[in-house]
């Protein structure tokens, strides 16, 4: 049965997108601290982007910052979700526009900088402007 409430359908779609955002984020941070480089199976690039000089920020992992921005998204996209505190709407959508901005420079690096490319990172990014555009959409179709 579908949700009746408008903001559930953004809701479960910003909630889940900010879940797999902080499982990858989650994942590249366990393997910087492990020591191992991200698996990418076929891909290769992660290895190159988790070596580079631009893997830490301040000497923490750049990964770290992810989880943080990532825990921080996903209590916003689920209290919009299960409450639809307009607040917390536009805390997943401030949050959306800053995190495009942060995976566009980090993206640049891997592309023009390092030039290697981490399939997680990217799916990463993609999780980040994808949420944004739920955000979006919700702020846009939704009223109280």
């Amino acid at each position: 049965m579908s949700d009746p409430r408008p903001h559930g359908r953004f809701g479960v779609a910003m909630s889940s997108l900010a879940l797999v955002g902080l499982a990858i984020a989650a994942y590249l941070l366990t393997a910087r601290v492990i020591g191992e480089p991200p698996v990418c199976g076929p891909v290769k690039g992660c290895e190159t982007v988790a070596a580079s000089e631009f893997a830490t920020l301040f000497g923490v992992p750049v990964a770290l910052f992810g989880v943080g921005y990532s825990v921080v998204l996903a209590a916003a996209c689920a209290g919009w979700w299960r409450r639809a505190d307009r607040r917390a709407l536009y805390l997943a959508y401030g949050l959306g526009l800053a995190g495009i901005i942060a995976v566009a420079y980090l993206t640049y690096l891997e592309i023009f900088v390092i030039e290697a490319i981490c399939v997680w990172c990217v799916t990463y990014a993609v999780t980040i402007v994808a949420g944004w555009l739920a955000a979006a959409g919700a702020a846009w179709l939704t009223s109280d």
